[in-house]
């Protein structure tokens, strides 16, 4: 891992939280503080993170991703929006830019340090693109009840290829990582898909009470990410304008992640994990492997 840190171009200050430790790149840490904050609100900003080499790498693996989407590849606005929200899931098997950056940069070392695991294992990947003009938003959620994974060592990585402004990026409800779990829903009809009706706490209307909420977000520039619990309450905008909004996102699990075998199809779907691994196992499989090398 020593080596693929070492790759990464540091554009590092106390404001990006980035901290290169010797001149060969053999030893690579976040800030104390960045560590502190994900703890505390579920939600950080890494800026510079990410090589303009590497973005632009991850770029050709989006648009074809785009050109040939997988089975798992969803249209996530309505028919009459005049933009695209599209997502997929699941092709870092299958895309070789996608593969680079996620075991060929320092990621999943930093993934490693926001958990304070001593490993960091890929989950899986997922690819978020909203088209000039798109309406839709993304409605506030939590990731962690659509999977099917217990535990808090885990984080999201959010990473768009184009500059985004605060408007129309992530924002957080700082703290909501801590709980309670909450109904997850269609993002188009509202259905209970997954939990059925009335056995986890109802989504407050975030959106309508703002400022009733302590409510984070950052703009982005190329090579910046951001990086957030699975249980963290998030939501975005639709975008206006001519500018796109593509988004790769990473999710990595830590040391206290255990398989949780759902009777119902996750999001994405793992189908017959349950027979190979148990309820309360650890996720040692070859769908997750380790991103870095374990820890003492």
């Amino acid at each position: 891992m020593a080596t693929l840190v070492s790759q990464v171009e540091m554009r590092l200050s106390m404001k990006s939280g980035w901290e290169k430790m010797d001149s060969a790149g053999r030893q690579s840490r976040l800030d104390p503080t960045v560590v502190e904050a994900y703890a505390r609100d579920g939600a950080v900003r890494i800026c510079g993170l990410f090589t303009t080499e590497q973005i632009a790498d991850l770029t050709k693996g989006i648009e074809e991703n785009l050109r040939d989407p997988s089975p798992l590849a969803q249209v996530a606005s309505h028919p009459d929006d005049p933009g695209w929200f599209f997502e997929d899931f699941c092709n870092w098997q299958v895309n070789g830019a996608y593969r680079r950056l996620i075991f060929e940069s320092a990621v999943g070392e930093v993934a490693a340090q926001l958990m304070q695991s001593h490993e960091a294992r890929l989950y899986h990947d997922h690819l978020l693109v909203k088209e000039p003009g798109t309406r839709q938003r993304t409605p506030w959620h939590q990731d962690q009840p659509y999977y099917n994974v217990e535990g808090r060592q885990n984080v999201s990585m959010w990473l768009p290829v184009d500059p985004v402004p605060r408007e129309t990026s992530l924002e957080f409800v700082a703290g909501s990582h801590l709980g309670p779990w909450l109904m997850p829903r269609t993002f188009l009809s509202t259905e209970a898909r997954w939990f059925p009706e009335g056995s986890l706490v109802e989504l407050p209307d975030i959106e309508a009470n703002r400022d009733d909420y302590d409510i984070i977000g950052w703009a982005l520039e190329r090579g910046d990410a951001l990086f957030f619990n699975m249980l963290t309450l998030h939501a975005s905008s639709g975008v206006g304008g001519t500018g796109r909004r593509r988004a790769f996102s990473v999710r990595f699990l830590g040391d206290d992640m255990t398989h949780a075998p759902r009777p119902w199809t996750t999001s994405p779907p793992f189908p017959d994990l349950e027979n190979e691994l148990g309820v309360g196992a650890p996720m040692h499989h070859l769908l997750f492997p380790l991103v870095t090398a374990p820890g003492p």
